[in-house]
């Protein structure tokens, strides 16, 4: 039996309706870092009439003799509702300081228990918003685009001038009747026969939780939506987003509203519902009629949506890195692909060793490179592989004409992990090539990077570690893990003349997952972000998992590459904008755009955001020592054994670790690492 002591766990902190401060630890007493088995805490004296103001929140609870660790954390706790759902924990937010709160071994405090501050300990504040372990979100975005109507289109021309005010409200099917609430309203057609100071306004509901932003520099976090909804104004960039746990089971309401600048209230319009069956693959865009109370089509909109679930593999609550970042990080030195891109239209920047291999990866780190990026896709049996390109060529010798070949592209999707890596020798791939594809097989035919037209200039290629195609996993296994990742995912984005880079057949949650786990899985004590150039994408990778940070790839304002649709892609404002909503590290710009007004980096800098940088400027000593001097955290750029001018060629991960120490198990100490963040 082990020995145990009483201690009281007490904390302030300011909680909206439906909230609840919980801890949880290292211990069975405190779910062993599991956020479905927090302990929570109740307040010590009756609720204050007003919102948000500070209580204070206690419980007592046995815990080991031992040293227990723990953190406070803000839920929501959902009981079971039988035949609809389990009893479920919303993490709203948590404690993220790199220790936790600890209990040294044998203290009791059961005499004298003192009042501790929600996040604020160790002489640092730090609280993060939660992710999902249990729950799902949808987000529907209202945005301006080339190839999509407006997202609100009223028929009557007297509306045109007006403003449109919209609502967003999940509604139950099993608890909602056909129809539109509003009915039986008496009134016409238009809104203007109905008196919305009539309509009974019902309370804040505590769950599902819809939230609202505005891509603005006051309005970009999400928050509660006013009781008439948010203006949605011509060419501005409105999100809703749903927090639930059966999306399956749930309708959502669109209330449209007029502002009127002669009346007080604004006068109701119509609605229209967005059902499940509306939001297919999870990810995509929907048109659907608005219709007045008397059920007359007076409109349209238009909204992009998507689906965001929980991960399979749940992460626990004893570390999170989402946001964590050292001031002694900056001016990182980040090798592009590894070694630096093997393919680029500047021969003088090409690197000698293939691109994404592990040889490429191993030999940036030899080198001093304090992390590197690399391009991560599945395979078509969802492999996570390494690879920068949607295609690969393979060079096929004719049948008739032996002294002549033809490139065919081959989506990466579309291969095996067997076949990709097999590619050298066609006789393995030939039960997965098209029937019109083998005539041409040959069994000396080669696979190149798409700018190689056919002309291979690497002579190593016979050693497994120059070979392309390797997964996720080596990558972990192989590289030292004093260099850190930079894992950019790879998915397709839209352009701007509605081509897409890819057709993609992933279901983009799976896509996600398997790469998540397999890092999860393998990293061990690696420093890792994610990266990805989908804003979306961004935006699912940190809902997903609580462990690792994500950063925005952002191209900007740029006449070499052609311009991505998403609006959020246009500009560093936007990027910064969406970073901050979204709640991840920080973004990842394009160097053309930054060379052209430096000053931009402020913006990103003011809101707390990390900035790396990417593109084809980096690969200059001069332009290098000018992004580190106004405050670049990370620069991205080929040939890193050329224009990496460290003196000692060494990770500033791995001179980190030498100073800190090694423990006796082995690994690095992580209190050095807290004193030092």
């Amino acid at each position: 039996m082990i020995e145990s002591r009483e201690w009281e766990f007490r904390v302030s902190c300011k909680l909206q309706p439906g909230e609840q401060i919980c801890v949880v630890g290292n211990c069975d007493a405190l779910g062993n870092w599991d956020s479905q088995n927090v302990v929570p805490l109740f307040a010590e004296h009756p609720l204050p009439e007003e919102e948000g103001e500070e209580q204070v929140w206690s419980v007592s609870v046995q815990i080991p003799l031992t040293e227990v660790k723990y953190r406070y954390c803000v839920c929501i706790i959902l009981e079971a509702r039988p035949g609809i759902h389990e009893r479920a924990v919303v993490v709203r937010s948590w404690e993220t300081n790199m220790l936790p709160r600890r209990i040294p071994g044998g203290e009791s405090n059961i005499s004298d228990p003192s009042i501790e501050k929600y996040g604020s300990y160790g002489g640092s504040e730090r609280v993060e918003s939660g992710w999902l372990v249990r729950d799902s979100v949808v987000q529907f975005r209202l945005c301006t685009s080339n190839l999509h109507n407006d997202p609100v289109m009223l028929f009557k021309r007297k509306y045109q001038d007006k403003k449109v005010r919209i609502k967003v409200t999940p509604k139950e099917l099993h608890n909602s009747s056909p129809g539109d609430p509003h009915n039986g309203v008496p009134g016409s057609e238009e809104s203007s026969d109905f008196d919305i100071s009539n309509l009974q306004i019902d309370s804040k509901p505590i769950w599902p939780i819809t939230e609202v932003a505005v891509m603005n520099e006051e309005e970009c976090l999400f928050h509660p939506q006013p009781q008439f909804g948010v203006v949605c104004n011509t060419g501005e960039y409105i999100v809703f987003q749903c927090r639930m746990l059966n999306i399956e089971t749930n309708a959502f309401l669109c209330d449209f509203y007029i502002e009127d600048g002669n009346e007080e209230l604004p006068h109701y319009l119509g609605c229209s519902y967005i059902l499940p069956s509306n939001l297919k693959e999870n990810f995509g865009v929907a048109t659907l009629p608005i219709t007045s109370p008397k059920h007359t089509a007076i409109g349209q909109l238009t909204v992009h949506y998507m689906v965001v679930y929980p991960m399979p593999v749940r992460c626990d609550m004893s570390v999170s890195y989402a946001r964590h970042w050292k001031d002694t990080w900056k001016g990182l030195e980040v090798g592009h692909r590894g070694a630096g891109n093997s393919y680029h239209s500047e021969p003088k920047s090409c690197a000698n060793i293939r691109e994404n291999t592990i040889a490429s990866l191993k030999y940036a780190a030899e080198i001093g490179a304090d992390m590197v990026e690399f391009d991560v896709q599945l395979s078509k049996d969802l492999v996570p592989v390494i690879y920068h390109d949607f295609h690969a060529c393979i060079a096929l010798k004719r049948k008739k004409e032996q002294d002549k070949t033809d490139l065919l592209e081959i989506p990466i999707k579309d291969l095996t992990i067997s076949q990709l890596q097999a590619l050298k020798d066609l006789s393995h791939l030939k039960e997965g090539v098209p029937c019109d594809v083998l005539s041409y097989c040959d069994h000396e035919d080669m696979v190149y990077h798409k700018t190689e037209k056919g002309l291979s200039r690497f002579s190593d290629e016979d050693f497994e570690d120059h070979q392309p195609f390797p997964t996720l996993q080596k990558a972990l296994e192989s590289v030292p893990y004093t260099c850190g990742f930079n894992v950019e995912v790879k998915w397709t984005m839209q352009m701007r003349d509605g081509t897409y880079e890819l057709q993609h057949p992933f279901e983009l949650n799976r896509f996600l997952d398997l790469i998540i786990e397999s890092i999860l899985e393998h990293s061990g004590k690696r420093k890792i972000i994610f990266s990805c150039f989908h804003p979306d994408i961004c935006t699912m990778l940190r809902l997903k998992q609580n462990r690792y940070p994500v950063m925005f790839l952002t191209q900007g304002i740029s006449e070499v590459w052609p311009p991505y649709e998403d609006q959020r892609t246009t500009t560093i404002r936007h990027a910064v904008l969406y970073s901050t909503n979204a709640d991840i590290l920080g973004i990842n710009v394009h160097t053309e755009d930054l060379m052209r007004d430096p000053h931009q980096v402020q913006m990103a800098l003011e809101r707390a955001l990390i900035v790396f940088c990417w593109g084809d400027h980096n690969n200059n000593q001069e332009n290098i020592k000018f992004l580190k001097s106004i405050g670049l955290h990370g620069i991205i750029y080929d040939k890193i054994d050329v224009y990496n001018t460290k003196v000692k060629k060494e990770s500033v991960f791995l001179c980190e670790e030498r100073e800190a120490g090694i423990n006796s198990n082995g690994t690095s100490s992580d209190m050095q690492e807290a004193i030092h963040s």
